[in-house]
């Protein structure tokens, strides 16, 4: 059975018998809120997150505040989560400083944010795309070298608003140099929203990298977030990002809507008989009461459907 009391059905043919799931509500959710939440506020809802199952929250990014000042706060939040082992909980760094900052404190999985097109690495780092590679290379080996593994966001892998459908070709060939320079993984990432099943297969296709090593990252700007999901994990991918209660977007591309919910990601999978090791019930709850925090119900329709929320 399921945490709804629903039947638990096999998995189909094709697809992974257990998904990892990256929570990423805690960072690349509450950096986009307007109002700056309390550490104290940050630091419960990754440990209640992890009470319900997750085991993988990415916390903090330590981003120079100017640029995110939503995570300001990453020196004080660390400290403050040392008493959950065995949850991996990676960092956001953009730099050699950043991940400077971030070692010191004992942090042991960091992650580059790299863009597949010109237009948003400018905008999100003032630097062309292989400037921005050129940057990671560095950071990517003193990790390795400190015993910190590296995971490779990349950018823009659909669409992009100012330039448009990106090709596939460009995709793959960006992605191959994050793992060339050192990254564990890379999460091929949505931002805006703009991706259809189709294009998540035949981009998936194009890839030069082991499908065990990719995260796909869904926003749900035109609803198609699960169906996009459902066509990777058909494809092979077993890593999937999620936001509990659907927090999130991108400050730096104004077109970006919230995350994939992982409430409703956890409710396909479970239907399809896939173990995530994630309670959905506990995982409703720490969505609903964060919405509280935030005083606004949460865009999750199955947290809204659990909760009877109207």
């Amino acid at each position: 059975m399921t945490a709804t009391g629903l039947p638990m059905h096999l998995p189909l043919d094709g697809l992974p018998r257990s998904v990892r799931i990256h929570e990423v509500g805690a960072r690349d959710g509450l950096q986009n809120e307007k109002a700056t939440v309390p550490t104290a506020v940050k630091a419960e809802f990754i440990h209640r997150l992890a009470a319900a199952g997750l085991r993988t929250v990415e916390a903090t990014s330590f981003v120079h505040p100017k640029w995110v000042p939503q995570l300001a706060d990453a020196e004080e939040l660390m400290p403050l989560l040392e008493d959950l082992p065995g949850v991996h909980l990676p960092v956001l760094v953009p730099n050699e400083r950043g991940l400077d900052r971030a070692l010191a404190l004992g942090v042991r999985e960091v992650a580059v944010f790299g863009s597949a097109t010109e237009s948003f690495a400018k905008a999100n780092l003032n630097r062309t795309v292989e400037e921005s590679l050129a940057m990671f290379e560095p950071v990517a080996a003193k990790a390795r070298a400190a015993g910190a593994s590296v995971r490779g966001y990349l950018s823009m892998a659909f669409g992009d608003p100012w330039e448009g459908p990106v090709p596939v070709g460009q995709v793959a060939a960006v992605a191959r140099r994050l793992f060339d320079l050192g990254c564990d993984e890379v999460s091929i990432s949505d931002t805006i929203g703009v991706a259809t099943p189709g294009h998540v297969v035949a981009l998936l296709g194009a890839l030069d990298v082991p499908l065990d090593r990719i995260a796909v990252h869904f926003h749900d700007t035109y609803g198609q977030a699960l169906s996009n999901t459902l066509a990777a994990l058909q494809q092979g991918v077993s890593i999937v990002d999620a936001s509990a209660g659907g927090l999130g977007g991108c400050p730096f591309a104004k077109s970006a809507t919230g995350n994939l919910a992982t409430e409703d990601l956890l409710w396909m999978l479970n239907g399809l008989g896939i173990d995530t090791g994630v309670d959905l019930t506990r995982l409703t709850a720490t969505s609903v009461w964060m919405a509280e925090q935030l005083g606004r119900p949460s865009p999750s329709r199955t947290v809204r459907a659990l909760s009877h929320e109207e």
